[in-house]
């Protein structure tokens, strides 16, 4: 009896032994860290690399788990599913211990696409109110910062941050706003993994071997792989790779003075009393091309102001509204505030800057500001009025349009510019987004993705028909979590808006934006038909792509009962010489937003369209016109931009553009 007492304490001490945690050069991704999200009610992957053979015991919510090392270096294991909750620590135990503390668990969202995801918070509509108000120490954000790689990557850089006003200013403007909904409608800790690149197309976000196995694609694989063998091809990269060495050595004398890591500094010139008269004068704002055409470099700009003695020791406001690119603004010499070159969409982002109260005394006082233009206009660049001077507690305003004084500082001389030739290291060749910035994530468990994208397809639509789908079919097979929650922000509307009824590339688009929500499940569409601006491919309403997403993401991931989507089209018949229209997702019932219905047109069988009169008649639109008698097909916002279309729901979501035809718009873009 007591030898197999023994037998079984020594095999049990032995078992212990082999199944301590003793892996060597421990590593995980930068996924896992402080601050991290998981994914609730799902089985939560955990992985890493160490050396072959050794063994890792991760410890995390009252669970134990070990995964031994493969022969690959590598090493995975699950937890079980987990509900909501946190904070907690989590313990990777190998030779030495890895610990990160302050865990949440709940959804996780990845937020992808081109420069419309990718835009800040701080370029968005009412930024610095939306900046201010952004504490949720329960939403996660993770910016992934993988630039492109021809080969699937492993590894990524970024690290989880709590949701604060300095967090959240550089951060995803769309997916920031879809998080917060979401947060404050379910109470559920919420994760965002931005990871997007702008001017990207979906093909790069594709993997090869979905691209390969479709000879829709078999053009543009052909086209790369023919590129990265072409030797002028590459000799011209090669110089594009030198001229832009010598761009960015110009560029960094000017970008020295406006950089993050500088240091704040005072301007002599800036002060009362200084001796300008050898200064040129400029109205502003407008810009600085109609004095100083082609000129990029730095200038410095001064404006003379009469301070009252009411304001004397008050904080003051210093708006100065848009600037192209960069500034340094000064009161009295004294530095009071800068956007540089870090900061995204820097040449738009309205300057509004506050004046310490100790720098604040009545009489002559002189505002100065160093701009850095590197292409483009130069110079105030926003409206009239958002350039004043005023006390911080609001009351009287001091203009600061008019004449100012200005002394060029720095010219840039620099070679033409060139674009990046297609080729090997491009971000729109097929997959290298994929590789390196999708691929990295996965297997991390997720709730759902949020994609806005297509601007860099408008050319190809007909073939985005199939792309997109192929794309989401792809990540979820990838992923192999099922078929999860995929959200597409529908293109918004763009371009000067055409005075009759036109082709449209972009309206193709976003048909095939429509169709693949229709065709895949768990899909779903926001519309932004309604929020874009002409003069603006990236509008900075992004407050509403959220809240559409959130609603979206409400319904078809979380089957609550509401109504998330504007009215579709749903069919139509024809009487006499109308056309009817009827939609589903009228919500409580279908209106005209601001007056009558605009936007509709038809056509007869010589497919010319023309504007047409519309009605709401119920759940239906009638829509005629006396220039089309016998009407065969009719049309909605169908444009690049469809300025004023106005079919909403009562709930406030505008209806989905359509077309009951299918004549190609662009006949090249249907080949």
């Amino acid at each position: 009896m007591k030898k197999g007492i023994i037998f079984v304490c020594g095999m049990f001490i032995a078992f212990a032994v082999l199944s301590a945690p003793n892996a060597k050069n421990l590593k995980v991704i930068s996924l896992f860290g402080d601050n991290m999200l998981l994914q609730r009610n799902m089985r939560v992957p955990i992985w890493g690399a160490a050396l072959p053979g050794g063994t890792v015991e991760i410890k995390f919510n009252g669970q134990t788990k070990q995964a031994k090392v493969g022969k690959n270096g590598e090493w995975k294991t699950y937890f079980d599913p987990m509900k909501a909750g946190g904070p907690y620590e989590m313990t990777i135990a190998g030779e030495k211990n890895l610990k990160f503390k302050n865990i949440l668990i709940g959804d996780v969202w990845i937020c992808s696409g081109q420069s419309n995801m990718g835009m800040w918070v701080c370029s968005s509509k009412n930024a610095q109110k939306e900046i201010s108000e952004a504490d949720y120490p329960e939403i996660r954000l993770f910016q992934l910062k993988g630039k492109v790689s021809d080969k699937p990557l492993k590894t990524l850089e970024g690290r989880w941050r709590l949701c604060t006003p300095s967090s959240v200013e550089k951060f995803s403007a769309a997916a920031y706003f879809f998080g917060r909904d979401l947060y404050k409608s379910l109470n559920v800790p919420i994760g965002l993994i931005q990871s997007s690149r702008g001017a990207s197309a979906a093909e790069a976000w594709t993997t090869m071997e979905t691209l390969e196995s479709d000879p829709a694609y078999k053009p543009f694989i052909e086209n790369y792989k023919k590129v990265c063998k072409d030797k002028k091809v590459l000799e011209k990269i090669k110089e594009y790779m030198e001229h832009r060495r010598q761009q960015i050595l110009k560029q960094n004398l000017l970008r020295s003075q406006f950089g993050k890591k500088r240091r704040k500094t005072g301007c002599t010139w800036g002060r009362p009393g200084f001796d300008s008269n050898d200064w040129k004068t400029m109205e502003q704002p407008g810009g600085w091309q109609k004095d100083m055409k082609n000129f990029e470099g730095i200038a410095d700009f001064i404006k003379e102001v009469e301070i009252p003695s009411d304001w004397a020791g008050k904080d003051l406001i210093m708006s100065l509204g848009a600037i192209d690119e960069c500034d340094i603004a000064f009161f009295n010499g004294n530095e009071i505030g800068s956007i540089g070159f870090e900061a995204h969409h820097y040449w738009e982002i309205p300057r509004k800057y506050t004046i310490p109260g100790g720098l604040v005394n009545p009489g002559k006082s002189i505002i100065a500001v160093k701009i850095v233009n590197e292409v483009g206009a130069g110079g105030f660049t926003g409206k009239p009025g958002k350039m004043f001077l005023q006390s911080k507690g609001g009351g009287k305003k001091i203009p600061l349009v008019g004449v100012w004084k200005y002394k060029v500082e720095k010219e840039l001389k620099r070679p033409e510019r060139l674009r990046r030739p297609y080729g090997p290291g491009h971000h729109n060749a097929p997959s290298v987004l994929y590789n390196a910035k999708i691929h990295p994530i996965i297997p991390y468990a997720i709730k759902g993705v949020i994609w806005y994208q297509g601007e860099s397809n408008a050319g190809r639509a007909y073939q985005y028909r199939k792309l997109l789908p192929a794309m989401i079919k792809d990540w979820r097979k990838n992923w192999q979590q099922g078929n999860f929650t995929f959200l597409i922000v529908q293109l918004a509307n763009y371009m000067t808006p055409s005075k009759n009824p036109e082709s449209s590339a972009w309206a193709e688009l976003r048909e095939a934006q429509t169709m693949t929500a229709k065709k895949l499940p768990n899909c779903g569409l926001a519309l932004a038909i309604d929020i874009g601006e002409a003069k603006n491919i990236h509008p900075k309403n992004k407050q509403d792509v959220g809240r559409r997403l959130a609603l979206a993401a409400r319904k078809i991931a979380y089957g609550q009962d509401i109504v998330y989507a504007g009215p579709e089209y749903e069919s139509m018949k024809i009487d006499d010489n109308k056309i009817i229209v009827k939609f589903k997702n009228a919500g409580s019932g279908l209106i005209a937003k601001d007056g009558p219905l605009k936007q509709f047109a038809i056509a007869g069988k010589d497919r010319i369209f023309k504007w047409a009169n519309a009605e709401i008649k119920g759940n239906s639109v009638v829509v005629w016109s006396d220039k089309v008698k016998v009407p065969v097909a009719v049309r909605y916002a169908w444009a690049n931009n469809p300025a004023g279309c106005n079919l909403y729901n009562k709930e406030g979501l505008p209806a989905n553009p359509f077309r009951t035809d299918d004549w190609p718009g662009i006949t090249a873009n249907k080949r």
